[in-house]
């Protein structure tokens, strides 16, 4: 996969098939359109090519906005595990944000990607003040060449799903709900770091992970999770939050990995969250934490040993 961010000065070299969004979860609706693109590509030897903004139009106009349910990285790294051709990260930049539809058509599409079919959803919107539509899209592909495939949106328990809904899951620690809706565990990821070595002193070593704060976190409490780290899988239970038993001084992901006494330092972990188990407590001593966390660790076996083949229990 080839990978433009940082510029709009990007011109593909033959006619691509396009699919355009915000694409900030990656759910089962967005990849309904990434696999039609695909599709399209290889009947008609197109290029394929998702193109969105390096940050999301609305958290720019809000100031801010809800909190990240992938970052551009973690996207990019699902992207590239796919047969697309071109992910195009596109800076939102003034002349962009004040770019009115047609122009982005013109300039952006037809003329910078070459799009000669665009796969769009119903509720697609571009342009300045959003005036952009699926409607103006077909309009303007005939005149300017191109075709415009408008899908419909995927369902979970008869609504639509979105970003917004799955971020409501993940904010209430629905995590199987957030898991159907998205298509994948929700998951958190990032560098394994020093802890202050207190699992490893209680016989349960445990892995540590700084929270990204870009990223939207669930309750904190104890979860069961599905961790990988390189081509291992690992089940364990991970706490999310600041562990007051032992007074932390910021939000952490500390994960008890199931079977694991590697050295696993320095190394990119996947924390991926299966189920709520409790929400974080503080305990009167280390040893009531212990005990804890063995029952934790019994429950989640329990909940993995049911959930799929590959986990180390």
């Amino acid at each position: 996969m080839q990978y433009s961010a940082g510029t709009i000065e990007f011109t593909l070299d033959r006619l691509s098939v396009v699919t355009l969004g915000k694409f900030d979860g990656m759910h089962r609706g967005h990849q309904k359109l990434l696999n039609r693109v695909l599709e399209i590509s290889q009947e008609r030897d197109f290029l394929s090519v998702l193109f969105t903004f390096d940050v999301s139009p609305a958290a720019i106009l809000k100031n801010g906005g809800a909190g990240m349910l992938l970052t551009n990285e973690e996207r990019r790294d699902i992207l590239s595990r796919s047969r697309l051709d071109w992910l195009v990260e596109c800076p939102f930049e003034k002349s962009l944000m004040h770019m009115e539809a047609e122009d982005f058509v013109r300039d952006i599409l037809v003329e910078k990607l070459r799009a000669a079919v665009l796969v769009v959803g119903p509720d697609f919107r571009f342009g300045y003040q959003r005036k952009g539509t699926p409607e103006l899209l077909k309009q303007m592909g005939t005149k300017c060449g191109f075709s415009v495939e408008v899908l419909d949106k995927e369902t979970y328990k008869d609504r639509e799903i979105s970003s917004t809904r799955i971020r409501e899951a993940v904010l209430r620690g629905q995590m199987e709900e957030a898991a159907q809706m998205l298509g994948f565990p929700y998951f958190l990821s990032g560098k394994i770091i020093h802890g202050r070595q207190l699992g490893r002193k209680l016989g349960i070593p445990t892995t540590n992970l700084r929270a990204d704060g870009r990223r939207l976190l669930p309750p904190f409490g104890v979860y069961i999770t599905r961790n990988l780290i390189g081509d291992r899988d690992f089940g364990g239970i991970t706490n999310i939050g600041t562990k007051p038993t032992v007074n932390g001084e910021f939000v952490g992901v500390e994960t008890h990995l199931f079977s694991c006494n590697l050295n696993l330092y320095g190394e990119n972990e996947r924390v991926e969250l299966l189920k709520f188990l409790r929400k974080e407590k503080r305990f009167d001593s280390v040893e009531q934490l212990k005990g804890q966390i063995l029952a934790d660790e019994e429950e989640g076996r329990q909940y993995i040993s049911g959930y799929g083949a590959g986990l180390n229990i």
